[in-house]
């Protein structure tokens, strides 16, 4: 994930945005002066394209999955229907395989696992086939670009939210899976941020996997030991509200907003059931990930990388900047606001626009 130096070069560059944005705005790609004819041409720019998504079990990639055909036809994108790994990363690598065999010209994958993927990578350059990865960003292998909020900053925001309503006492943070780059960058993020910024918290640590099951069986546990929890950080909505939810309200512990006994809640994704939940009182805030800009640059870049073309480091014309990875791939950092009782019915944000 992108860490400290990926954080430095975005503020720095902030004071350049503005004009670089203005310069930018001629040209076809995302960053100034990013392109080039080096790279594998994928097919010229034509050609079916595979989708390969990594669960169908959360609202999130529900929506995601909604937004790719739209998206294929608004960007002029030839793609095939969406094939779901179903969290399993063995089962991506076929995936990846059985649509390069099918003579796709490009590919959008979300990865399920960091460093598996780089088997599936590995073949799709073998065949010349270019990769543009979404929402996790692989350790290794060739990517065209990942496109992807800053998950680093999803911990901080949760953290500061929580510790600035907190003064002291145990909060949770029930992670993702630690093999994807995301569930580690937020978990470290939010860690760190506590350790530093607010010592009086306690945090104790859920890890599920990205699955629902896992978290209430975790969840459950961890309350009968810990009754007097007063936070809760999410890091996935999508597959942790429900049963999170269900737990705290069979333990009675369910009280909303202004309540005594509240218990302050912050997730991850940006769901209308999220957005529901704040308006109720159940939690209080969650981070927006967006699954339609993800489902738009994710058609945008695969065409651009089957035309040719590379990108630079640098403000993009879309209010994101692409930063360069510790591993050296190019990453296009999408917004991801947090969203609250005040902003909750912005009709700009994604999850009030699922029907």
């Amino acid at each position: 994930m992108a860490g400290r130096n990926v954080r430095n070069t975005r503020i720095a560059s902030r004071a350049v945005r503005a004009a670089a944005a203005a310069a930018c705005a001629t040209l076809v790609l995302a960053a100034c002066g990013s392109t080039k004819d080096s790279v594998s041409s994928g097919g010229g720019g034509t050609g079916k394209v595979g989708v390969i998504l990594p669960l169908l079990t959360s609202p999130f990639w529900q929506s995601y999955n909604d937004y790719v055909p739209k998206m294929a036809k608004s960007e002029g994108v030839d793609a095939l229907k969406t094939v779901n790994s179903n969290s399993d990363p063995s089962q991506q690598i076929t995936d990846i395989n059985n649509q390069l065999n099918q003579g796709v010209k490009g590919l959008v994958v979300a990865p399920l696992d960091s460093a598996a993927i780089a088997a599936g990578l590995d073949q799709a350059e073998r065949k010349g086939v270019p990769v543009v990865a979404v929402d996790v960003a692989p350790e290794k292998g060739k990517v065209a670009m990942v496109v992807r909020a800053d998950n680093v900053a999803y911990g901080e925001k949760a953290c500061e939210y929580l510790g600035k309503r907190i003064p002291s006492g145990k909060v949770v943070q029930i992670m993702g899976d630690l093999a994807s780059v995301n569930g580690r960058d937020r978990s470290e993020a939010f860690r760190t941020c506590v350790q530093k910024n607010y010592p009086k918290l306690k945090v104790l640590e859920i890890p599920a996997k990205w699955e629902s099951d896992t978290a209430a069986s975790k969840l459950d546990t961890l309350l009968n030991a810990n009754p007097d929890i007063k936070g809760i950080y999410m890091q996935a909505g999508g597959v942790y509200l429900a049963p999170t939810l269900q737990t705290l309200k069979s333990k009675g512990m369910l009280k909303k907003t202004g309540q005594a006994g509240h218990i302050t809640i912050v997730s991850n994704d940006g769901i209308p059931q999220e957005f529901d939940a704040i308006r109720k009182g159940e939690i209080d805030a969650t981070v927006s990930q967006p699954a339609d800009a993800y489902a738009k640059y994710g058609m945008y870049y695969i065409k651009a990388a089957m035309q040719g073309k590379t990108f630079k480091t640098g403000p993009t014309d879309h209010d994101s900047e692409i930063v360069k990875l510790p591993s050296g791939i190019l990453e296009d950092q999408l917004p991801a606001p947090l969203v609250t009782k005040d902003n909750v019915d912005d009709p700009k944000l994604w999850g009030n626009t699922v029907k």
